[in-house]
């Protein structure tokens, strides 16, 4: 299926620093923010957070933090998300927290998890996003991390949606969102939420 057919929506969304980081230095599994990263996820966490406290994602979140999250997710069944993502994530300690089928762009396919995690993993970015809208069926695909799969997707020209969540830190170093990009899209705004952790925006892609 070719990812220009019209289905459900797609929307892509990540949260990066004041001066547009999605990382701090030095991400890697058990540190997938980087370093200092973690307080980008603050609003996720309800609060400030560390690499080894227990913590649920989402369990705290502040009521414009939530309202922007399932503003984010209404019409969505499926995930699609970067290799990096997942590995930095643990896997999310195995088993897709999000709900319906997470695809898994990589070209290490062969480190397929059983299907009853909820993970697909799938070569190219084209067959990936094919293989996210087929297990969406008429609901739309979210598009997760890292910085590649969200320009990659920008690039292809299939984003209807982009949230941008923008933390209160400036990281000076890391993977920046749009580092390398050259495409020239036009935005509409299409809400605006903020709490004590973050200001998230919505965004249609104008075509």
């Amino acid at each position: 299926m070719s990812t220009t057919e019209q289905r459900g929506p797609v929307k892509a969304a990540i949260t990066v620093s004041l001066d547009g980081y999605v990382t701090g230095p030095d991400d890697r599994e058990g540190q997938g923010l980087g370093i200092g990263g973690e307080r980008l996820h603050y609003w996720v966490m309800g609060g400030p957070w560390t690499y080894e406290t227990e913590r649920e994602p989402g369990a705290g979140m502040t009521e414009a933090d939530r309202a922007y999250f399932d503003a984010l997710l209404e019409g969505t069944s499926a995930g699609l998300c970067g290799r990096g993502m997942y590995d930095s994530a643990g896997a999310w300690g195995g088993r897709n927290p999000f709900g319906g089928t997470m695809v898994v762009l990589t070209h290490r396919t062969a480190d397929q998890p059983d299907p009853s995690t909820g993970f697909l993993m799938v070569n190219g970015f084209e067959e990936a996003l094919a293989a996210a809208r087929r297990a969406a069926g008429d609901s739309g695909v979210a598009i997760g991390g890292g910085a590649d799969i969200i320009r990659q997707a920008l690039t292809a020209g299939v984003v209807d949606e982009l949230g941008i969540t923008t933390a209160p830190v400036v990281l000076g170093r890391g993977k920046r969102l749009f580092e390398g990009f050259d495409r020239d899209i036009n935005l509409k705004i299409l809400s605006v939420y903020h709490s004590p952790y973050a200001v998230h925006v919505r965004y249609a892609v104008v075509r």
